[in-house]
Parts: C-alpha cells; sequence; structure tokens
C-alpha cells in the first residue's frame, strides 16, 4: 500500500500513536462482537497504520544514513 492512500489522520500521528491504536483494534476486535463489515473496516485501517509506521521507520532510517554519510565528508561538522 503506497502512502498516497493513507488518510491524513494517520500520516498525522507519530508512530508512538499509530501502534496504540492498532493495539486498541485489536483488542476491540478479540473482545467485542463485531459485523463483518466492521471488521474488515478495522483491518483496513490497522493496514493503512501499519504502512504508517514503515514510512516512518524508513524516513528515520533514511535521515540517520544521510546524517551519518554527511558527518564522514564533513569532518568539521563532528564537536
Amino acid at each position: 500500500m503506497k502512502s498516497k492512500n493513507i488518510p491524513a489522520d494517520i500520516k498525522s500521528k507519530s508512530i508512538k500513536e499509530a501502534q496504540n491504536e492498532i493495539k486498541e483494534i485489536i483488542n476491540n476486535l478479540e473482545n467485542t462482537d463485531t459485523n463483518l463489515e466492521e471488521s474488515v473496516s478495522k483491518y483496513n485501517r490497522m493496514i493503512q497504520l501499519n504502512s504508517h509506521i514503515q514510512d516512518q521507520f524508513k524516513r528515520k532510517l533514511s535521515e540517520i544514513r544521510d546524517s551519518k554519510y554527511k558527518d564522514k565528508e564533513d569532518p568539521s561538522s563532528k564537536d
């Protein structure tokens, strides 16, 4: 699932907030009676939340790699 398909309310969440919402959805699905349509909707939201988390981790990893590469290029940036 591409990030462009992720709703704005999910994109604005931190990794921790997205993880917490996934936990809430799982608990809700496990502990309540939900119809099939609602279950599918919640499952799709979990997929979107998970994609958002993966995108955030990829972005953070890229930032870390870029900063390490920049530090190697510019020795004066180390204090």
